[in-house]
């Protein structure tokens, strides 16, 4: 009876510690996910003061905006207090996405033009004490107390501890590369990965017809030109056939609207003028002249770039020279076999014959032959003749 006693308080001990270790975070994981935290204990200086709140709800990271941060493949959430010896307090909102197209996303989305350009991270702005930059996969929401000289320089060391992706998913989107740069607003360029977010941003294309079911990129960004403002967006297809069916249905949708006088939201933005550049299509909007739309529509050219993803077979074994040089020599490898062969065989008789003349080669028995003897033959003349000439005597 004490035995059963004893067992079955020592199986209740081990369920109240596995209970109370798998209620527990290892250190340097977030809850949330099981995924690295994504800020560190300590930077710069700052140490963390107490512990972040860790929150896999896009609503805990914005309230307002939580269905656009789920739309840039929102993950996880960390809140955070830091603190300096001097009493400053710096205060820090990181949001982890699925890659860093989401990053690069949210940023633009709470990007103001009025911020200042700043080199933290992969891309950095500040207004007064707020400054907000994205790195990798994380985006990084931070407000001082009190600003020193040495803020951005903390916060680049805080850059370059957070986690980064893994493979592709550090890559950003490819229709970035073709915004151009001339006469850009600084701080306007937006990115967006779903309707909601499009909307958001002030796109001059509804959303049916950018059909996001294409899977497709947009970008968006506004531009000075001489006749007025202007906004540009690309929308970035899978495929050129799939772009050039989407700009027919741009098209169509324009000669609707400026039939029915601009009732459309097409034409809410002013005049309308688009483009096909393989699988981009360009659309510049506003209130400025055709002249100055084609000039920045003639700004974006999609280049191909070939990129090999398969084995060419181009190697020191698979090549074709190298397979020709190894014929010639395997070919002299052997002619060099068949000499040695024939001199190694011709030697060995030779030595044979020498040594032991008679007894291996050429002895008596194997050197006989049938001699008719032909030439003795014909000298003679066939049997039965005289061998001379005959005389003839005419007797009376």
């Amino acid at each position: 009876m004490s035995f059963s006693r004893s067992l079955l308080a020592i199986i209740t001990l081990l369920l109240a510690a596995g209970v109370a270790f798998a209620g527990d975070t290892p250190a340097g994981t977030s809850s949330a996910s099981g995924a690295p935290a994504i800020l560190p204990p300590q930077f710069g200086g700052w140490q963390l003061k107490p512990a972040p709140q860790v929150s896999p709800d896009a609503a805990a990271a914005d309230p307002a905006n939580a269905v656009v941060l789920k739309e840039y493949g929102f993950t996880d959430f960390e809140s955070a207090v830091y603190t300096r010896d001097d009493g400053r307090i710096l205060k820090i909102r990181a949001a982890r996405f699925v890659d860093a197209s989401g990053a690069f996303g949210a940023y633009t989305f709470y990007l103001q033009p009025e911020m200042a350009r700043e080199q933290i991270g992969d891309q950095g702005a500040s207004a007064g004490q707020r400054v907000l930059f994205y790195r990798g996969y994380v985006l990084v929401d931070a407000v001082f107390s009190q600003q020193s000289a040495m803020s951005a320089a903390e916060l680049r060391e805080l850059a370059g501890v957070l986690p980064r992706p893994a493979g592709n998913a550090g890559t950003l989107p490819p229709v970035l590369s073709f915004m151009p740069h001339h006469d850009y607003v600084a701080n306007t360029q937006r990115y967006a990965e779903g309707p909601l977010a499009l909307s958001a941003i002030g796109s001059p294309l509804p959303m049916e017809l950018v059909d996001f079911s294409s899977s497709p990129e947009v970008t968006l960004g506004q531009y000075s030109t001489p006749s007025g403002p202007a906004t540009l967006m690309l929308v970035y297809y899978p495929t050129p056939q799939i772009a050039i069916e989407h700009l027919r249905r741009i098209d169509a949708a324009h000669q609707v609207a400026q039939q029915t006088s601009g009732v459309s939201s097409i034409e809410k933005v002013g005049p309308f003028y688009d483009k096909r550049s393989g699988p981009i299509v360009a659309i510049a909007a506003g209130p400025i002249s055709e002249t100055d739309a084609r000039t920045l529509l003639g700004a974006v050219n999609y280049e191909a770039s070939v990129t090999w993803n398969e084995n060419t077979y181009f190697d020191k074994k698979n090549n074709i020279a190298n397979f020709l040089v190894n014929i010639i020599l395997l070919c002299i490898i052997l002619g060099v076999l068949a000499l040695a062969t024939g001199v190694a065989f011709g030697g060995v008789r030779m030595l044979v014959k020498r040594f032991l003349p008679g007894r291996i080669f050429d002895r008596p028995e194997q050197m006989e032959f049938i001699s008719l003897h032909l030439a003795e033959t014909i000298a003679k003349g066939p049997p039965g003749s005289t061998g001379g000439s005959a005389e003839t005597s005419n007797t009376p």
